[in-house]
């Protein structure tokens, strides 16, 4: 039987001097007895899967409203899973704390609307005077205060450096967030660019699925012409459905390598021998090459006008928003339903508990309550 003690000397064996040790970790908020047979970031990992954020992952957009469409589409719940799978693969190769970057990936997306970041822009505009709405700042507020699980504090008293990783997280399709004092840690840093390989590599998969686009449309993109070519040379006669799959699988595959190998050569020429160098790095560490880079960045802008603008997706993104709209003017003037749930701070505006309330909510529930259920 392996105890927390056992626990962190094995990790004072395998990880690189620059990951993060659970037995160095600054502490949390509120001082509690340690575990008895997992690390400080284990338990982290414990309570978020297991806070009810995480489960209403299960019914949120990630492109399609979970409501409307096909089993097999991406919810924020398996674009989670799709990251924290990635971070871990990650983490272990390049020696860093595979407990940490898996927490911080599990609850990267607990602050996320419903409809998907159609939801966050609404809100945002809704509490332009309050200050704006942001994903990643909701996700830190809902583990630092509005899941109501413990009796002897608000939230899930989740370690510092967790909370760290989630201010600083951020993604192409983020907009702002918190201007860091210092880089983030390698584990954070993972946990940005697996987010975008995750929906790079699914939301590909999905607009084939949909038939919003097609094989053919994406062979305009330099990244999934040459991976079509590759597996047509290997594999002669591949029928289109085998070849798309093909081409994900090498698509995620050539995302990891060259993150992987580009943050070797980082870590080289900037000499990071310890977590104090990491912190004080002029640059973001972990990344792709500027080569493969360019070539994930055309394939992003080809997404962005030909599927996220596609006219059926739009069309569904403008029903969101009015929504969101409406529920949100509705809940100012009768905040009694809002005011009835936990889930908000009693010192802020109303305004920004119905933000909070309607942030919470999935699809079903918020689709629910536009027609009066």
């Amino acid at each position: 039987m392996l105890s927390k003690k056992n626990l962190e000397n094995r990790e004072a064996k395998l990880l690189a001097r620059y990951a993060v040790r659970s037995n160095q970790s600054q502490g949390r908020k509120y001082a509690e007895p340690p575990p008895a047979y997992r690390t400080e970031f284990q338990r982290d990992r414990d309570r978020v899967i297991h806070c009810k954020a995480f489960r209403r992952l299960k019914h949120k957009t990630q492109v399609f409203v979970t409501t409307q469409q096909g089993d097999h589409y991406r919810t924020r719940l398996t674009h989670t899973l799709e990251v924290t799978q990635i971070s871990r693969d990650l983490a272990r190769t390049l020696g860093l704390n595979e407990d940490l970057a898996e927490t911080i990936a599990l609850a990267h997306d607990l602050g996320h609307t419903p409809f998907g970041h159609t939801g966050e822009k609404v809100l945002n505009e809704l509490l332009q005077a309050h200050g704006g709405f942001e994903h990643n700042r909701q996700s830190r507020k809902i583990v630092e205060h509005l899941e109501k699980k413990y009796p002897d504090f608000d939230g899930l008293n989740l370690s510092y450096e967790v909370l760290d990783g989630l201010i600083k997280h951020r993604s192409p399709y983020d907009n702002g967030g918190a201007v860091a004092d210092c880089a983030p840690t390698l584990e954070a840093q993972i946990v940005n660019l697996a987010d975008e390989a995750a929906y790079n590599s699914h939301d590909v998969d999905d607009a084939i699925a949909s038939g919003l686009l097609t094989p053919q449309d994406l062979q305009k993109v330099r990244l999934w012409s040459e991976l079509t070519a590759r597996q047509k040379k290997l594999r002669p006669g591949l029928s289109t459905p085998a070849l798309v799959n093909l081409n994900i699988r090498a698509l995620i595959g050539g995302m990891i390598n060259d993150i992987l190998q580009e943050t070797e050569n980082r870590l080289r020429r900037h000499k990071i021998k310890n977590l104090r160098d990491v912190h004080n790095a002029p640059t973001e560490l972990v990344g792709f090459s500027r080569g493969f880079g360019s070539q994930i960045a055309e394939l992003r802008d080809f997404l962005y006008r030909k599927f996220y603008r596609h006219p059926q997706v739009v069309k569904r993104n403008k029903a969101a928003e009015k929504i969101i709209a409406q529920l949100f003017k509705h809940l100012v003037k009768h905040p009694a339903k809002a005011l009835a749930s936990s889930t908000f701070l009693h010192s802020e505006p109303i305004e920004i508990a119905v933000g909070d309330f309607i942030a919470g909510m999935t699809d079903q529930y918020a689709l629910s309550m536009a027609k009066g259920g």
